[in-house]
Parts: C-alpha cells; sequence; structure tokens
C-alpha cells in the first residue's frame, strides 16, 4: 500500500495504465492499450479530447483523422477524465500514484504503467512590446480561431519561425484577416532544402501547398524577424528586419512564436532521463525509467503523424500480447528523419538573442526585465534575486525564452508541476477501501 500523498479527501482510481495527454499521441496510445484488454485511464488539462492540435469546440467540426481516432478512443473502453491537471507523481513498490487537480477537486490516480503523452508549448521570444494587447503567440492565434474568435478585417502579421506558421496563416486568411505578412526567421536556403527533402513524404508537400495557395497575395518572407512593436495602449504597429533593412508596418495583430518547446518537467520529476530538452527514449518508447514511457512532441518534436505512430506503438508495448507492425517502425523511422531535417531548417539564428533591451519585460507575471536578469549565472540565481518565473504559469512563459537568451541550463523540478489549489495540494483518502473506485464506466460518466 503506498502512502498517501498528505491531505483529507481524494478519490483513487485505479489503472493499469495511466496515459497523460489526450492529444494525437495520448489518444493513439490510450487506444490501443486499452483495445487489448487493460484498464485505462486518460488524463487531460482540455475540455475535449485532441489536445492543442485537435482542438475544438464542442460539437464543432474536428479534422477528420481526429474524428476517426477519438472514435476509436471512445469505443476502445479507455476512460477519459477532463480538465485535470497532474500536480505530482509518487513512485513505490512498482506502482505510480499519481495527484490530480481534476476541476478543483483531488483525484489520485494508482497505476502499474504511465504514458507521457505531454505535448509541448510555443517558445517566445521576448523583445520590446511583447506585452502589448494585440500580440499573442501563433499557437494562441490557431487556438482562438478554433474556439469561434473573428479576425475579420484585421491587419495581422504571423512572425517567428516553424511550420505552424503555415496553418495558422492560412486559417487567418480564410476567416477575413488582412494578412500583410509571415515572417519566417530561417534562411531561405534552409527551408528551400527542407521542403525539397520532403519528397520521401509528398502528402506533407501536398498539404503545405494547400495551405500556401489561402493566402498566395501575401508575402512569404524568409530570413525576416520582427525586433519591436509599438503601440500606446495597444499594438499599432511593429518593426521587421532581414539583416539588410529594417522597416515598420501598421498592423492590428502580431502573431509570434519561435517553435514548440517540449513539455518534459513531469518526466524529469519521474527521473527520466532528457537530452537536448527532449524525454530519452528506446525504439519501443520506453524511458529509463521501468514502466514510463513517452510519446509524441514531448520525444521531439515531429507533428501529428509521427505522434499518432508512437502513440500506437507505446499503446501495444504495454498490452499483453505486444506485437508492433514493422510497418510501423518503418513508417516512424521515415517520419523521424523529416522531423530531424525540419529542426535543422528552422534553427533559430543567433540575431534573436538581441532582441530585448535592458527593460524588456521578459517575465510577464512578476514584472521582471530582461536588465534584472541578464548577468545571472543560472535560473536559479536569476528566482532568487528576482521572482522570474515563479509567477501563476511557473515559468512556461518566461524560461524557455530566457534558457535560449542566456544559455541557462534547467532548474530541478520539484511538485507541483501544474498551479493547483491548496485543498487539491493537501489531500489524501481518509479510507482507501471505502472511497476507492475501482475502473469502470461510471468513473467516466463522473469525470467526462
Amino acid at each position: 500500500m503506498m502512502a498517501p500523498l498528505a491531505g483529507t479527501d481524494a478519490t483513487l482510481i485505479v489503472a493499469d495504465v495511466a496515459v497523460i495527454g489526450a492529444g494525437p499521441a495520448g489518444i493513439a496510445a490510450a487506444t490501443r492499450a486499452a483495445e487489448s484488454g487493460l484498464r485505462v485511464v486518460v488524463l487531460d488539462r482540455g475540455l475535449e479530447t485532441g489536445g492543442q492540435i485537435w482542438r475544438h469546440m464542442s460539437g464543432g467540426p474536428v479534422p477528420r483523422m481526429a474524428q476517426r481516432w477519438i472514435a476509436q478512443l471512445s469505443r476502445s473502453g479507455a476512460q477519459v477524465i477532463h480538465g485535470t491537471s497532474v500536480v505530482d507523481v509518487q513512485h513505490e513498490d512498482a506502482e505510480f500514484e499519481i495527484l490530480a487537480d481534476s476541476s478543483g477537486s483531488a483525484l489520485r490516480v494508482r497505476a502499474g504503467r504511465i504514458i507521457l503523452a505531454t505535448g509541448a508549448r510555443e517558445l517566445f521570444i521576448p523583445f520590446d512590446g511583447w506585452t502589448l494587447p494585440g500580440v499573442m503567440g501563433i499557437g494562441g492565434a490557431q487556438a482562438l480561431l478554433k474556439s469561434g474568435a473573428s479576425f475579420a478585417g484585421k491587419r495581422v502579421i504571423v512572425a517567428g519561425s516553424g511550420p505552424l506558421m503555415l496553418p495558422v496563416a492560412a486559417s487567418l486568411a480564410n476567416s477575413g484577416a488582412k494578412l500583410i505578412l509571415v515572417a519566417e526567421q530561417a534562411r531561405r536556403s534552409a527551408v528551400m532544402r527542407f521542403a525539397a527533402g520532403l519528397w520521401r513524404a509528398p502528402a506533407l508537400v501536398v498539404q503545405a501547398a494547400r495551405y500556401r495557395a489561402r493566402f498566395l497575395s501575401t508575402s512569404y518572407s524568409t530570413g525576416t524577424w520582427v525586433t519591436a512593436a509599438h503601440g500606446a495602449d495597444r499594438l499599432e504597429s511593429v518593426t521587421v528586419t532581414n539583416g539588410r533593412r529594417t522597416w515598420r508596418e501598421a498592423v492590428d495583430v502580431l502573431c509570434t512564436g519561435y517553435g514548440l518547446v517540449p513539455n518534459i518537467e513531469l518526466a524529469r520529476l519521474l527521473g527520466c532521463d532528457t537530452r537536448d530538452a527532449v524525454i530519452v527514449v528506446d525504439a519501443q518508447q520506453r524511458t529509463t525509467v521501468a514502466n514510463v514511457l513517452a510519446v509524441g512532441e514531448a520525444t521531439g518534436i515531429g507533428g501529428e503523424p509521427l505522434s499518432l505512430i508512437e502513440g500506437e506503438i507505446a499503446g501495444s508495448v504495454v498490452s499483453p500480447r505486444a506485437r508492433i507492425s514493422d510497418a510501423l517502425l518503418r513508417k516512424r523511422a521515415a517520419l523521424e528523419i523529416a522531423a530531424r531535417r525540419m529542426l535543422d531548417a528552422f534553427a533559430l539564428r543567433q540575431e534573436l538573442r538581441s532582441l530585448p533591451t535592458g527593460g524588456t519585460i521578459v517575465c510577464r507575471c512578476e514584472d521582471v526585465s530582461y536588465g534584472a536578469v541578464k548577468d545571472a549565472v543560472c535560473a536559479r540565481q536569476a528566482k532568487l534575486y528576482t521572482r522570474v518565473g515563479m509567477g501563476p504559469c511557473q515559468g512556461r512563459t518566461c524560461m524557455p525564452g530566457l534558457d535560449f537568451l542566456l544559455a541557462w541550463q534547467p532548474d530541478t523540478v520539484r511538485p507541483p508541476i501544474e498551479p493547483a489549489l491548496v485543498s487539491v495540494l493537501s489531500s489524501e483518502l481518509a479510507d482507501d477501501a471505502a472511497a476507492s473506485i475501482l475502473f469502470n464506466s461510471s468513473v467516466g460518466e463522473a469525470y467526462q
């Protein structure tokens, strides 16, 4: 029997496999594991299954691929608990105990295996004016569009790096936005080499061409980036450069972001090895910690197709009759090559390290300037002196950017992994036998 995590009241769920995250990778992993007869519970922060990539409004349109996988997950018998953030995990006697904040209530999940499908978040590099209303993340704009927000008639620039810029620019153009510029910081030669290498993945070429066709009248400018945003009470214009000349563009909305940062905090808390800011896994998606597997963007940014395949592999590995087809392994290998080429093509240029000035706000939660932290030797010292990264977002917005700017090594990870209510952090089961909800269909009904 594991010791309770502390406190007074919580609900306990017992399962064979706990999947953290309900994006494409988590969906595929949970589906395959549950189809093999295992008791599977999926914990996800979102209100709908699909993660950020398949984000949709309740009852709203869902991509065809997402429809198929979400339907399979529903039929598999796996239980999905929405609105749930994992706060802590303890490991004892070949069993994991997860503490989560489920819509403000304490939830504990006890499982023999964990599959981490924690995804990724946007990388923001601060510059003067990036805190103005009207400046938002590229992924944030995508989420707003999928939630029904309108950009009709707004003058919009999309600036940053990575393939995500294409679908977001296409969606903005479709929504009636006046798309002024799509500025990719990567060099043209690197982007062209990447595009040329996609002959092995013709579906990606067709998809990219369709996105570009939706905003053909707008310039897609490589080797170009935004250096500052200007405005009194909200965004009015931005300064743009290509390294040779600098100019201003009048704009209402700036969507900016420099790729994705894998969410590896939970893996690090569990003791999993990481390398180059991703979770280290073997050919079967196993981490260096026994009975912990990892899939999707947390193991390296690779996109939806790769995430699905990794999820299928992990879900098959934990099943009683583990069998992975050679075709699946070959597909993963091909997509991994494309993912590595993508990362090389969109590598961040050194000029971006000079974007912030001494007065640039780098931590929005605690109102900390770049000048206050730029001489710190590590993140821990900066936190002690300035409280940078100690606000409500717990450094999820500011610290990856500062790691890039100042080459800081990641700080230690301690619970709570996510912000949570004190009542959740202090919870425990008064009587395991009485309070335990053994895994059955009523669990899904209670928490869906």
